[in-house]
């Protein structure tokens, strides 16, 4: 399909995360935002107002239908409930839509596989929304690993946290079978986050976890063996201090991604050590990667060429996200 610069995006609902995705969408040089909906009346209109008042001829639709209907819409952000993402990625899809869709993608493999079977016969893109990974600091640390200076990876260590404020209580409302709980909220990142610095598929994880009363975790720890001696942890959980970070461990030195989420404004912190007593702290220029994100999508559409995250990707996700709640719940050690 060839399309014309710039993108013209839809958003397909009024979720929170619009604060940072609309401005985004606005921002972006290759991005035009041409319509949003939503299933609540008035709460497009509302959320345009809120974030993005300037934006005078954006359609604001009371249905979700009515946005994937209107041909003016290419591209899709889709920032609903996690439980209906890929029932919502498929309706996209099938109404010729390119897909941006927020993590988690999907709940299980089977809807990842059924969603890049339909984007193949439709020829759309259609990527996961992981916006930390457009961030500049994290090419850096590829550089950093690359260079050879804290030697062959064999440890990962990925912190994410936060005090679950009463407005966010929805995530927790659903079991985790549904899409609720700290898994499918943030630990999609630490297992994301992990899972880029080892080149060999995961062999198996074991995990444990603290529930509410729905079912839904609220914190979760563990393992995962990647084989040959190199393990990832994880730990996240909406009842403690806010933390999201990650450091890896090499045979000759460590390196520490101090913040990964990142706001427009702040500025990135990367360290290393070594062995032999070197330690350095880098600080890098401010980046939005949540309009960096919309920027690569919009490119890889218009330029037909495929995007840094791919399906396959997100089905490794899932397939490794999906085992460690089969762990948790099952308290033993799942092989994959």
């Amino acid at each position: 399909m060839s399309e014309s610069l710039p993108l013209r995006w839809g958003i397909l609902g009024a979720a929170r995360v619009n604060e940072r995705l609309l401005p985004a969408i606005v921002g972006a040089p290759n991005a035009e935002l041409v319509a949003i909906a939503s299933r609540r009346a008035q709460a497009a209109a509302q959320t345009l107002q809120q974030y993005a008042p300037q934006q005078q001829h954006v359609k604001c639709y009371d249905t979700l239908e009515a946005l994937l209907q209107d041909p003016q819409v290419q591209a899709i952000y889709l920032p609903l409930a996690n439980h209906e993402h890929a029932e919502w990625t498929l309706r996209a899809i099938a109404a010729g839509k390119h897909v941006l869709c927020e993590k988690p993608m999907a709940l299980n493999v089977a809807d990842i596989d059924a969603i890049a079977e339909a984007a193949k016969q439709q020829q759309v893109t259609v990527m996961e929304g992981f916006m930390y990974r457009f961030h500049p600091q994290h090419q850096r640390v590829q550089d950093i690993l690359a260079s050879g200076v804290i030697g062959e990876v064999r440890s990962v260590r990925a912190s994410y946290s936060f005090m679950m404020r009463p407005a966010r209580m929805y995530r927790l409302a659903q079991d985790v079978n549904h899409g609720g709980g700290a898994m499918w909220d943030i630990g999609c990142y630490a297992v994301h986050s992990l899972r880029q610095f080892f080149n060999t598929p995961a062999q198996s994880v074991s995990a444990i976890a603290n529930y509410v009363d729905s079912g839904a975790d609220i914190a979760t720890s563990g393992v995962i063996d990647f084989g040959a001696g190199k393990f990832a942890q994880f730990d996240f959980s909406f009842a403690r201090a806010r933390r999201c970070e990650y450091e890896i461990v090499g045979t000759q030195g460590g390196l520490k991604c101090h913040i990964v989420w990142q706001l427009p404004g702040d500025v990135p912190v990367i360290s290393w050590w070594t062995e032999d007593g070197k330690f350095t702290e880098e600080r890098l220029p401010p980046a939005n990667h949540f309009q960096l994100e919309i920027e690569h999508f919009s490119r890889c559409v218009l330029e037909q060429t495929p995007p840094a995250l791919s399906l396959l990707d997100a089905r490794e996700n899932c397939q490794l996200i999906v085992a460690a709640l089969q762990s948790a719940a099952e308290k033993r050690l799942i092989s994959l």
